[in-house]
């Protein structure tokens, strides 16, 4: 039966339906697009904020756009064909992005927010003016319109909130993000065909808007995804080197983090783990091999099989976040487990609360998300665990990436020497001398380190001349100069490195 498109609008079960779907369907593509930028722009706070931002204007240009033409049109007729549009929309954001981020437009604050506008902004907006033409098509008088406003605003919150949830403790975790974004378009797609079929008792546009799924799902799933796997945290990826049968790289959201000689675990391709290899020889040398490692972060567990390649008699300790990567090194990376290489899968920071006092003859921090190490690893109050399980002898060695000002690097020296009587900072002289950025080691410990050592075994090792320690307590002090101690309250890692 054909009704009326004027008089026509919906009922409370219908128009709460409608909201709920439609703001919940907003929160799942804003999740859903952490997971998608993240190979183009990495994942860090900056990459949230960006995303925030984008969808939170989205949502304020449907919103506006949506009541102006519920009071200019009969808005019941028009809820269908949004969520129809809103749907191709969420569907095209895939190749979208992938167009846009494979571009290479970088990695800083506008590029994010340039590339989360390109994916996500008009599917947020489109979707978000569905709310207004149901509350505009719903409302019979203005006695009953602030219940109905209010039911209605109620209904999309808990859509929104529903939406968070599933997605980010659920959904992600069970499909790749790719076939769950395209899954949220193509039931916002059935649903809007539903709703003009039930208003109007006619869907004149249903053959162009099944055509127009068709070639917009195809576009984004045709072309190879640049993940071998995804997981709640990263896009991962195992790459044979060309020039090297038994070599693999690990990429996690397009950054190179690890690099696994699957035949000979002593070799080390990364200049930063060859600087923990040096900073471990006095440990290994001093415990003659016996000795208790921890690791924060596994990535590839390369340094990890390389000092069980070089010091049998050793015991290691991994603590690892994401058990997707944990899995890819085993299946890929030649990760195999033991009473001698321990992994535990989980945040770092919770981890390490139940290890031991004294526990540990080394503690190497090698953590990141995307460029940064998570702030949480890095302030005052984590130090403080890591001093804990630390026995009295022990460095604690770690790699971080930062700008050419080096500020994030400067605020972590500053935190490490309220905590450690000694520290060295092993750099190349263009990092230190602000020219470049990269890969900084730093090595603290309550006992001296010996400078010129490390500095002869990067030499030895055909590193030498790229490498400078800076470990004098006036070269500390003129280095970290105005630079701030990270803590819980206060650490604005992403911030120090993007300026």
């Amino acid at each position: 039966m054909t009704r009326d498109p004027v008089s026509s609008g919906f009922g409370p079960g219908a128009a709460a339906s409608i909201t709920f779907l439609a703001s919940g369907s907003v929160l799942v593509l804003e999740i859903a697009a952490g997971r998608l930028l993240a190979p183009y722009v990495g994942v860090s706070l900056a990459t949230y904020t960006g995303i925030i931002g984008v969808i939170l204007a989205g949502i304020a240009a449907g919103a506006w756009l949506g009541g102006r033409i519920a009071d200019a049109r009969p808005p019941a007729p028009l809820v269908g064909p949004t969520l129809v549009l809103g749907g191709l929309s969420a569907i095209a954001s895939v190749p979208i992005v992938s167009l846009v981020g494979a571009a290479g437009a970088g990695t800083g604050f506008g590029s994010i927010v340039l590339l989360a506008a390109a994916g996500f902004v008009v599917p947020a907006a489109i979707l978000s003016a569905a709310a207004p033409l149901v509350v505009r098509a719903t409302l019979r008088d203005v006695a009953t319109s602030g219940s109905i406003v209010g039911r209605l605003s109620a209904a999309g919150t808990v859509g929104a909130i529903l939406g968070t949830f599933l997605t980010g403790f659920v959904l992600l975790g069970l499909v790749p993000t790719r076939v769950l974004i395209v899954g949220v378009g193509v039931l916002l797609i059935a649903l809007g065909i539903g709703v003009r079929r039930w208003v109007s008792g006619r869907i004149p546009g249903a053959p162009l808007a099944l055509l127009a799924t068709a070639v917009a799902g195809g576009a984004a799933m045709l072309p190879p995804g640049p993940c071998d796997r995804e997981s709640a945290y990263y896009c991962i990826a195992v790459v044979v080197d060309p020039a090297r049968p038994s070599g693999r790289t690990l990429v996690l959201d397009r950054v190179r983090h690890a690099y696994v000689d699957l035949a000979d675990p002593l070799d080390l391709e990364f200049g930063y783990v060859r600087r923990f290899a040096d900073a471990a020889v006095p440990v290994l040398d001093r415990t003659r091999g016996d000795a208790d490692v921890l690791h924060v972060g596994g990535g590839g567990f390369s340094f990890p099989r390389h000092l069980l390649a070089a010091a049998p008699a050793s015991r290691h300790t991994v603590l690892e976040l994401d058990p997707v990567v944990v899995a890819t090194a085993r299946d890929a990376l030649g990760l195999v487990e033991s009473e001698r290489l321990r992994v535990i899968a989980g945040d770092a920071r919770l981890s390490i609360r139940a290890l031991p006092d004294g526990a540990f003859d080394l503690v190497v921090g090698d953590a990141f998300g995307g460029l940064s190490v998570p702030w949480h690893l890095t302030t005052r109050e984590f130090l403080a665990e890591v001093d804990r399980v630390l026995r009295d002898d022990g460095p604690y060695v770690l790699n971080l990436i930062d700008g050419p000002r080096l500020l994030f690097v400067r605020a972590e020296v500053a935190t490490l020497r309220e905590r450690f009587a000694h520290l060295a900072v092993v750099a190349s002289p263009a990092a230190l001398g602000g020219d470049a950025g990269g890969n900084v080691v730093l090595v603290a410990s309550h006992r001296p380190i010996d400078a010129a050592a490390l500095e002869e075994r990067a030499g030895a090792r055909g590193d030498g001349p790229g490498t400078v320690v800076l470990a004098e307590a006036a070269d500390l002090d003129r280095f970290t100069a105005g630079a701030r101690p990270l803590t819980d309250d206060d650490a604005p890692v992403d911030q120090l490195i993007a300026r």
